[in-house]
């Protein structure tokens, strides 16, 4: 009888999968409606019309071809920390968060299921280095998350950090009995978690309790969200009323847009909070005592017609032609209005600085912390969507070495990695 295990890649943006059956290990294609087949975008679309609900880019078509009704819900892995979020109604029925999660696990597990012909109730799910750097709230975040790989349907159910899993994907690939000390930069959409270890070729197993190989494990709070997050702010929450002035309520003077306002629309997964009657109703009413009411009713049709979503779409792509050309524009067309912004790389990069800073500080500290040179690193493994953007992609090149970068299987080789940790469990 097979033994069969899944390895499973929740991510902020996308999923991926992959099966171990008796120790051999594939990435499973899970979106027959994305282009890259090989990951489910980590989205959920419940149709108003139809009482249905989508997952994936058939979510983001459906949710497109409706313009933008229904309730479209992104970037859930960034709540499983949240202690406030208890649950959300959704067409008079009640969500609670580790629901939501389950609705896309149990959508992996199908397919994954579909691809082997048999019932899997095994997996090992990745997890960052930090959900969060309070211990209670990473403490919760990983319950949620296990919780919900339950109500899809799993039974038994192992843990690994996704760097680690990044690293034994990297290890596969080296030859018997080749040993090697990598250091592992996995840049997912919320986090970017940093390892190194000791990594040797030809391993059928490891010891899943064992971490004398971990040399070294960190993380920041910096992904590819946020580096949109820095985009939406600079170059397009000025159509919006970022820097409008808005007349005080009966008196003589003027204050700034408020600053929570602003949080939450550079955060795509935030822009739903503006709906909110009163603050949908807080937002109109500064309107009318603005010195640019045109901006804020830019905003207004944005959040009613709940196309966050979409500009942030524009906003990513243009981050990621800019790792392949010096110049790009953000085009934006909504319902009710078109933006149209120009971005070059150079301006890009002068707009993530402070995040490619902090990720450098974080790269030198896990050094630090396993006492090694970039001289003793061997090789050095980048993945997740953010390794290609050009200035952190350079900057490792400069500290490491040019000749020591691999790069490969940017959105899939985390999944295989916890693909590859499976065979520690049967």
């Amino acid at each position: 009888m097979s033994e069969i295990i899944f390895g499973i890649d929740f991510g902020t943006t996308n999923s991926a999968l992959a099966v171990n059956v008796n120790g051999r290990v594939t990435v499973v294609d899970v979106d027959p409606f994305n282009v890259l087949g090989s990951t489910l975008k980590s989205v959920i679309y419940f149709d108003p019309e139809e009482k249905a609900f989508f997952v994936g880019q058939e979510a983001i078509d459906n949710y497109i071809e409706n313009d933008g009704y229904g309730r479209f819900m992104q970037s859930i892995k960034a709540f499983l920390p949240d202690e406030s979020f208890h649950s959300t109604e959704i067409r008079g029925k009640y969500y609670k968060l580790d629901d939501l999660i389950a609705i896309l696990l149990k959508r992996l597990k199908s397919e994954g299921e579909k691809y082997i012909d048999a019932v899997v109730d095994s997996v090992v799910l990745g997890r960052p280095v930090f959900f969060s750097e309070d211990k209670n709230k990473d403490k919760l975040a990983e319950e949620r998350l296990k919780s919900a790989a339950r109500k899809a349907g799993f039974k038994h159910i192992h843990m690994q950090y996704e760097p680690i899993a990044a690293a034994l994907s990297y290890e596969s690939s080296l030859s018997p009995k080749e040993e090697k000390i990598i250091f592992i930069g996995d840049f997912g959409g919320g986090t970017s978690d940093f390892t190194i270890m000791k990594v040797k070729g030809g391993q059928e197993k490891r010891e899943h309790g064992s971490r004398e190989n971990i040399l070294s494990l960190n993380g920041v709070y910096i992904g590819g969200d946020t580096f949109d997050s820095q985009v939406m702010r600079e170059k397009i929450a000025v159509h919006f009323g970022k820097d409008v002035s808005i007349k005080a309520f009966m008196d003589d003077y003027s204050v700034g847009f408020p600053k929570i306002l602003i949080r939450n629309l550079c955060k795509w997964h935030l822009i739903p909070q503006l709906r909110l009657p009163k603050t949908l109703q807080s937002i109109r009413e500064m309107k009318m005592r603005a010195d640019k009411p045109e901006l804020l009713e830019n905003l207004i049709n944005l959040i009613e017609d709940n196309y966050g979503y979409m500009l942030f779409q524009a906003i990513e792509k243009n981050k990621i032609e800019l790792s392949s050309q010096p110049a790009s524009q953000i085009v934006f067309e909504g319902l009710r209005q078109k933006i149209e912004e120009d971005v070059t790389r150079v301006e890009f990069e002068e707009i993530i600085d402070g995040d490619i800073k902090e990720i450098a500080k974080c790269v030198e500290a896990t050094l630090a912390d396993a006492s090694l040179s970039p001289q003793d690193i061997d090789g050095v493994f980048l993945t997740g969507g953010s390794s290609y953007i050009v200035c952190l992609k350079k900057y490792f090149e400069a500290l490491f070495g040019k000749e020591k970068i691999n790069q490969t299987d940017a959105f899939t080789s985390v999944g295989y990695g916890l693909g590859i940790e499976g065979s520690s469990y049967l």
